[in-house]
C-alpha cells in the first residue's frame, strides 16, 4: 500500500510539472545572457562600491520578466523562459550552484503566475534569507542599495520578499522605504511584472554561505554604519555586555554551562543581555557603547557593524563552525576580536548546546 501512494504522489507531481510547462513552457539555461529588448544589464561604475575582487556590479531590469522562488533553496529570474544565471539563485545542500542547477531547470514553474502592474525588485533568496538578521543587513539590504546606484528607489512599487519581521519593517522605515509595498514570495511564488528588477549576490558568489561570508566587501560595513548608526536610541546600557543566546530556538552555538558563565561574568561587571528582545534601534546603541563583547557565535555578532574603534569582542564557538565573518567586521571597524574554539561535544537530552566554556580560560582572555 505504501509503495502505491508513492507511486501515486510521484504520477501527480509528473502530471502538475507536465501541466504547467505546457502552460509557461520550459526553462532553458544559457550561461551568459546579454541585453535585448526585453532585458538591460546597467554595471554600477562607483568605485565606492566594488565587490571584495574590484570588479563591478551589475543590475538587471526585465521587460515582462519573471520570477518563480521555492522558498527554501531556489529563485529563478526568467527572460524569455531563459534564466538569468547572474542574479538567479540555487543553494544545493549548502552550496552555491550555478543556475543549469536551479529547480525551474528540471521541474518547470510550477504554480499559477500572478501579473502584477508596476515595478518589483526580487531581494528574496535561499531561506537564510528570510528571517536572518545577518543575512538581512549583510545581504538584502545591501541590494538596494546596488539598486539604488543605477535606479530612483523611490519609483519603486514592491520588494519580493517574505512577510517581514519588526526588525526589518524598521530598517526599512529608517531608509525611508517603508511605503513600497511588500510582496510576499511565500505567497506568491510565481510573478510576472511589467517592470522586474534583480542585482547579484553582494558577496556569495561560490560554496558554502558560512565559507563565504568572511568575504564583506567594506563598503557594506560602511554603509550600515552611514544609514543607521544615527538611529540609535539610548537606555541604560552597560559597556561590559554579554550576549545571553540561551533565547535562541536552535541548540547550536550554545553553551552547556550557560548558568556558569553568567554568573562569573556579572561577578565580573558584566550585564546579560538577550539580544531578540531589544529593538533595532536598542541594538544599535548597546553595541556602539560596548567597551567589552562576550557570547557564542549566533546572528546577534552582526551587530558588531556598529561597534565604535578598539571595542574588545571574545566569540566562542565549535571548532567545526566554519563561520569568521566577525573576524572580517572586526578588522574593517578596528576592533579587538579573539575567537575562541572549543572542541566539539556530543549532544544528548542532559547536556543540551554545543559549547562547553571553562571559566578559567574565559578569565584568562578577558
Amino acid at each position: 500500500m505504501k509503495k502505491i501512494s508513492i507511486i501515486l504522489k510521484y504520477l501527480y507531481k509528473s502530471l502538475v510539472r507536465y501541466f504547467f510547462k505546457l502552460l509557461y513552457g520550459k526553462v532553458i539555461y544559457e550561461e551568459a545572457i546579454s541585453n535585448d529588448e526585453c532585458i538591460t544589464i546597467n554595471k554600477i561604475n562607483n568605485d565606492n562600491v566594488l565587490k571584495l575582487n574590484n570588479k563591478k556590479y551589475h543590475v538587471y531590469k526585465l521587460t515582462n520578466g519573471r520570477v518563480y522562488t521555492d522558498f527554501v533553496e531556489n529563485v529563478a529570474l526568467i527572460n524569455k523562459n531563459k534564466i538569468l544565471n547572474s542574479v538567479s539563485y540555487q543553494q544545493i545542500n549548502g552550496q552555491l550552484k550555478s543556475s543549469q542547477f536551479n529547480s525551474t531547470i528540471y521541474t518547470g514553474t510550477p504554480k499559477f503566475k500572478r501579473k502584477i502592474n508596476g515595478k518589483i525588485l526580487s531581494l528574496t533568496q535561499g531561506a537564510s534569507g528570510h528571517k536572518n538578521y545577518f543575512h538581512w543587513l549583510f545581504d538584502i539590504l545591501p541590494k538596494i542599495k546596488l539598486y539604488s546606484e543605477i535606479y530612483d528607489i523611490k519609483s519603486l512599487d514592491y520588494f519580493y520578499l517574505s512577510k517581514l519581521e519588526e526588525f526589518q519593517k524598521k530598517t526599512l522605515q529608517i531608509l525611508g522605504l517603508n511605503r513600497i509595498k511588500i510582496l510576499d514570495a511565500n505567497k506568491y511564488r510565481h510573478v510576472e511584472a511589467n517592470e522586474l528588477f534583480a542585482v547579484e549576490h553582494p558577496w556569495y558568489t561560490k560554496g558554502h554561505i558560512l565559507d563565504e561570508a568572511k568575504n564583506l566587501p567594506p563598503w557594506i560595513i560602511h554603509w550600515i554604519r552611514d544609514s543607521f548608526l544615527k538611529s540609535a536610541i539610548k537606555f541604560n546600557a552597560n559597556e561590559k555586555i554579554f550576549i545571553d543566546r540561551s533565547e535562541s530556538k536552535f541548540n547550536h552555538c550554545q553553551f552547556q554551562n550557560n548558568n556558569e558563565i553568567t554568573t562569573f561574568l556579572i561577578n565580573k561587571g558584566f550585564s546579560i543581555y538577550k539580544i531578540g528582545q531589544l529593538s533595532f534601534e536598542q541594538q544599535i546603541y548597546l553595541f556602539q557603547k560596548a567597551k567589552v563583547i562576550v557570547g557564542a557565535h549566533g546572528a546577534a555578532f552582526a551587530n558588531l557593524v556598529f561597534c565604535s574603534p578598539k571595542t574588545k569582542v571574545i566569540e566562542i564557538k565549535p571548532s567545526i563552525h566554519p563561520n569568521y565573518v566577525s573576524r572580517t567586521i572586526s578588522k574593517i571597524n578596528d576592533l579587538e576580536i579573539k575567537i575562541l574554539e572549543m572542541p566539539s561535544i556530543k549532544k544528548d537530552n542532559n547536556n543540551k548546546g554545543d559549547i562547553f566554556l571553562d571559566i578559567k580560560e574565559l578569565n584568562r582572555n578577558l
